[in-house]
Parts: structure tokens; sequence; C-alpha cells
């Protein structure tokens, strides 16, 4: 995984309540094993018609916005426990998602995967919608050290919480296996001081 600490980046408004991951990446493209690919499908539903042809009024294919930030209505992430959904935000190019509400397992997948899920105040999360309707332009700044999110050139600001070894794990790229191997030599010195 890439290291995370900070990101400056406009933002894809995508306003909807209970995004389920069913919607995020349809239970038809579950296929394949590998990660890679996975962002093709994003939101497929929404994205193309029945003829495969792009709606044009869905947020992704309007050029108005673009950015590695994906601001979401609530409860985002519900449904089915599928990692697929973690995997298809972060092939398209997402390292952040923003909402008012994650479900548990979802968060867990995406932080699992390098997707940082940012939990603001359901104030937070309208104002930041209406900014970035009114200015599709505008900076989010997310700031993982200090866990903060602010938009930039307003006064919206507010901290969020993380899990601090998910927080660590994003800080340095690691998943669980590379934070395991990092620390292969008090493993095995730790072994090493054992009686049996």
């Amino acid at each position: 995984m890439e290291k995370f600490t900070t990101l400056e980046s406009q933002a894809i408004p995508l306003p909807i309540e209970n995004i389920d991951t069913d919607q995020i990446i349809p239970a038809r493209f579950l296929k394949a094993t590998s990660k890679i690919g996975f962002g093709e499908n994003l939101f497929r539903d929404w994205r193309y018609g029945k003829d495969n042809t792009e709606v044009a009024d869905f947020v992704l294919n309007n050029d108005t916005y673009s950015g590695s930030i994906l601001v979401a209505g609530d409860n985002f992430g519900c449904g089915s426990s599928r990692e697929h959904a973690a995997w298809a935000l972060t092939d398209f190019g997402f390292k952040v998602i923003v909402s008012s509400y994650f479900a548990d397992i979802f968060k867990g997948n995406a932080l699992n995967n390098g997707l940082l899920p940012v939990q603001v105040k359901p104030e937070m999360l309208k104002e930041m919608l209406a900014v970035i309707k009114k200015d599709p332009s505008v900076q989010i700044l997310v700031n993982l050290e200090e866990q903060f999110i602010a938009v930039e050139g307003t006064d919206l600001r507010e901290d969020f919480k993380i899990d601090a070894y998910k927080k660590m794990c994003l800080m340095n790229g690691y998943d669980d296996i590379d934070f395991l191997i990092s620390n292969k030599d008090k493993i095995e010195a730790y072994e090493a001081s054992r009686e049996f």
C-alpha cells in the first residue's frame, strides 16, 4: 500500500444516503480475485445504462468534478460485507471517502486496503457538499497525522477519529502482513528469549 500522511485534492460529491456495497460494485462483477480492474465497474448501474452508454448526469461521468476524495451521503458502505467495494473505490483512484456514517465492515475493509474513511458530523457533511457543488475546484485537505479534514478557503474544519493501529499502518503503507514483517527482529528476539 502507499503511505498516507496528508492529501489535498478536489472532491466528487455523491449526496446519496444508504449507498450499499452492491451499488458500489454489483455482485455480477465479483468473479475476479485480483484487486485490479474493479474500478471500471464502480457504481456500474449508476454510471451506465442497460445499453452500456454513460449516464450523462451521473457525477462520475461529469467532467466538472474530479479528485481522489469522494464525499458521499450518510450510511456509506452498508449491505453485504464484500471487500470488493473497497477494491473498486481504490482502483478507480479514490484515497478518501467522507460520510457522516460508515458501515463497520466496510470501514474495516477500506482501512485494510489503504482507503481512508473520514466520518464527519452531518452538519459538516451538508456544508461540504454545498461548497463542492458551488465551487467544484475547491480543495479539501485531509491530514491523517493530525486527524483533521478542512475545506480550504472556508472555516470548515473538523477532527476525525481513527484506530491507532490502522492510522500507523496507513502512515507507513503497511497492511497487516507488512506490519508483522516490520517487527520481524522483535518477534525473533522474543522467540529466542523463551525457554522451552
